[in-house]
């Protein structure tokens, strides 16, 4: 067992446990304005290595209050937001993870609304309009989700909604060389990173008013359609980290060559199959060259080919899986529920079952003695949160209900978070249209 794990199991076992669920009626306070220079401060030492250039458009006479919507890079995003927002100060959705890993207190000082990933959240959509009512900046990363490989995700007609009902100026803040900074797959600083930042009005609630939701989403989505290696290769940003593959098999689970599942491993800038033999090597650029371990040219895999293009073919691999029935996951977990954001709470085992309709998750609650199973439906799950090593415990994925987030870990093979997370978005997608 991982000895965080076990460190975080003690200190639990230490401290009462407390099942309440998180209040997300309680009205979000302005973000304290004694704590903003500090904020400044802090994200100025963070990026000023990165030289972050922020460049601004359409911004001339645009003043809070207005929405701004941000691409989801890497925890980096949260040192140059605030930066560019300067010298506003704004409020910020977090997940409730956030919260119980830094204090709720300190949270709620830095202007963070709580909230829960990938449900319908109508106390936050309450508050959210609370915070424009005041005059102040509302800050949403509706991708909820740090990018896998640098590119962004698509989002949901709900986010064009929320901007049309706010009636504010919307605004975008699109990132670039956040991932590349720092990949959720092998979260090692690299130190020849280069940030840089556009925040750019994007509509005026006139304009909004006379478009569709639909057409809203449309503009949205083609401004906050992103790809980190493609600017890295642009910007010429050489990045000579010994192990800058270190980790990429955890998104790029599937063989090119042999089109074996979970069989990828990593090593220094190496990513190879271990049934195959098929070898993926990253340059400094972040493309990836494919040959056999003994130097032969691969049959099917490209010569060369970018690391996005290798996730969206397995994307491709997924949905045919599904439309041919050949799509299956049934397996045993290990649960852990966020309630609110005073501490996890350890349920032990749980079996997760992903169908056509939705996810099945079934353990026993906390303090209760008999199992339960809890339905996610599939046109109500438009994607789940992945992570490859949350908190020095591996990959999981999670799934929430309006009172309490479940941390879901693998206990036995077969299970890679970037594949439950391709099926859930296709199959929303299916249920949506078949709706």
């Amino acid at each position: 067992m991982n000895r965080n794990y076990q460190s975080t199991l003690s200190s639990r076992k230490r401290k009462k446990i407390d099942a309440t669920p998180f209040d997300s009626l309680r009205i979000p306070p302005r973000q304290n304005i004694f704590l903003l220079p500090l904020i400044w401060l802090a994200c100025f030492f963070q990026t000023r290595k990165y030289r972050l250039k922020i460049t601004k458009e359409g911004m001339d006479g645009i003043k809070p209050p207005f929405l701004v919507l941000g691409s989801h890079h890497s925890f980096m995003d949260f040192f140059v937001t605030p930066l560019a927002l300067f010298p506003h100060r704004a409020n910020y959705i977090s997940e409730l993870e956030g919260f119980e890993c830094y204090g709720e207190w300190i949270y709620r000082q830095a202007g963070c609304l709580g909230t829960r990933k990938f449900i319908s959240d109508f106390a936050l959509v309450r508050n959210i309009q609370k915070v424009v009512s005041r005059g102040d900046i509302i800050v949403i990363y509706p991708e909820a989700r740090y990018s896998n490989v640098g590119t962004n995700s698509k989002l949901t007609v709900s986010v064009a909604k929320l901007a049309k009902l706010l009636n504010v100026p919307l605004v975008t803040l699109v990132m670039n060389g956040n991932h590349i900074q720092s990949p959720i797959w092998n979260l090692t600083p690299r130190k020849q990173a280069r940030l840089s930042a556009k925040l750019k009005c994007l509509l005026l609630p006139e304009q909004m008013r006379k478009m569709t939701s639909a057409q809203v989403l449309d503009v949205i989505q083609k401004e906050l359609t992103y790809d980190d290696y493609a600017y890295q290769r642009q910007r010429k940003i050489a990045i000579s980290y010994k192990d800058r593959a270190k980790g990429l098999h955890m998104p790029l689970y599937q063989c090119r060559e042999c089109g074996e599942e979970f069989c990828m491993d990593s090593k220094g800038e190496k990513l190879f199959c271990k049934k195959c033999g098929a070898l993926f090597t990253m340059d400094e650029y972040g493309m990836l060259s494919s040959c056999k371990k003994d130097s032969l040219p691969c049959e099917k895999a490209p010569k060369t080919m970018t690391i996005p293009e290798y996730y969206e073919w397995e994307r491709e691999c997924v949905k045919a899986q599904i439309q041919e029935g050949r799509y299956s996951f049934a397996q045993r977990v290990r649960v852990e529920a966020l309630p609110n954001a005073q501490n996890f709470i350890a349920l032990g085992k749980g079996f997760l079952v992903h169908k056509e309709e939705g996810f099945y998750l079934t353990f026993t609650e906390y303090l209760h003695e008999k199992p339960k199973t809890l339905f996610f439906a599939s046109r109500a799950t438009p994607s789940v949160h992945t992570e490859y090593d949350y908190r020095g415990q591996g990959q999981c994925v999670t799934l929430s209900t309006a009172t309490c987030t479940y941390f879901l870990f693998p206990l036995e093979d077969g299970f890679n978070a970037t594949k439950i997370q391709f099926a859930s978005e296709y199959l929303f997608e299916r249920n949506c249209i078949l709706s």
